[in-house]
């Protein structure tokens, strides 16, 4: 498909290169006579050259071509637009510095360097604009918020403030542990959910891994993510970019949170901890677990399962149907037994919330037990 374009302007850059340098090159390599000093000539004589040239390099230069497209078939709307500007800006600063250049009547330098400048000022503007198109696209959305005003007599939607985050970065563990396809499904998030694109690359090396706890947590959480990204009523986006300065995952997430004025999805309490003191929103799962869990209150009596023995003499340990861990004074007592207990004292730890209770028995089967 590319191959007669790739031989056409292989032509053509042979033809320019010819009918501009062709003959600097001839007498540089001290050939001189009336058949090389025509411009005509030497035009296609180079043009023939490259021809033949791009004819040979035409499979590499189709491969080239092919990776470039799936390149940019992999890249955001907003990334293609704001590298497309720098690309723009690139070029035209490069024709600017090369200005000076041009007046030196060189051949080769005059006709070769103005190239060389514009592609490296068209490198390095994609690159800058493209690191930097999340800040840019904060400045003109806040820019066009404040531009807007509420008519007289009029009420405009709710505004989002300082408590509200459009965005909301979710970390891998947040992801393998599966619990915010649930709270997604019941509407308690809004906004949107972003998936960065080295938190996806980790979560796949988990997938491949060759332990086989951690394989199946990694594909666990693939599965979470396609449950989000066809079932969830919330928009779901990946970002593409990467912070190559950073090692650590973490690390990358807390930046691209400072950069993108987001909220962060996690359930690592260390990450909790270094979002809170680094002025991070940070929307924990286990804290809502153990928001919505019951309430007990001293002097309750619930009916539970004892299934383990306690750490202190005697104590044996239940569990509540959310994971609540109750502890039963003499439960070692009525191990695998459904029994009665009352609450005696409830304690709310950073691992969650932990009950006290004793046996609501008589204590004839101690008694007996001990006998």
């Amino acid at each position: 498909m590319y191959k007669r374009i790739i031989i056409v302007v292989s032509g053509i850059i042979g033809l320019s290169f010819g009918l501009s340098i062709g003959k600097w090159i001839w007498h540089n390599l001290n050939i001189a006579n009336e058949f090389v000093d025509n411009i005509y000539v030497n035009g296609l004589i180079f043009a023939v050259v490259f021809i033949g040239l791009g004819a040979l390099f035409t499979p590499l230069i189709e491969r080239a071509i092919r990776k470039l497209q799936e390149l940019i078939n992999r890249q955001t709307p907003t990334t293609l637009i704001f590298g497309t500007i720098g690309i723009v800006l690139g070029v035209a600063l490069g024709y600017i510095v090369s200005l000076p250049f041009n007046f030196l009547n060189v051949p080769f330098i005059s006709s070769t360097l103005p190239l060389v400048f514009s592609i490296v000022l068209a490198i390095v503007g994609y690159q800058t604009a493209v690191s930097r198109k999340d800040e840019w696209r904060n400045f003109f959305t806040k820019h066009q918020q404040e531009k807007v005003s509420a008519p007289k007599g009029e009420v405009l939607e709710r505004k989002a403030g300082d408590n509200f985050y459009k965005y909301k970065l979710l970390d891998t563990s947040v992801i393998i542990d599966g619990r915010i396809a649930d709270i997604v499904a019941a509407r308690f998030i809004e906004g949107v959910l972003v998936i960065p694109n080295f938190v996806l690359q980790e979560l796949q090396y988990i997938a491949d891994s060759s332990d086989t706890i951690k394989r199946a947590k990694g594909r666990r959480g693939l599965d979470i993510l396609n449950t989000l990204q066809k079932d969830s009523d919330v928009p779901i986006e990946f970002y593409e970019g990467d912070f190559d300065d950073v090692p650590e995952v973490d690390s990358k997430l807390i930046r691209l949170a400072k950069l993108m004025d987001a909220a962060v999805l996690t359930n690592d309490y260390n990450l909790n901890k270094v979002c809170e003191f680094q002025n991070i929103k940070v929307f924990n799962i286990n804290e809502l677990a153990n928001a919505v869990k019951p309430v007990v209150i001293p002097g309750e009596t619930l009916q539970v399962l004892v299934i383990k023995a306690g750490t202190e003499r005697k104590q044996g340990v239940a569990y509540l149907e959310d994971g609540t861990m109750i502890v039963v004074e003499d439960g070692q007592y009525y191990m695998n037994e459904w029994i009665p207990v009352v609450v005696t004292s409830a304690l709310q730890t950073a691992a969650g919330r932990m009950i006290f209770a004793k046996p609501t028995h008589s204590q004839n089967k101690i008694e007996n037990t001990e006998e």
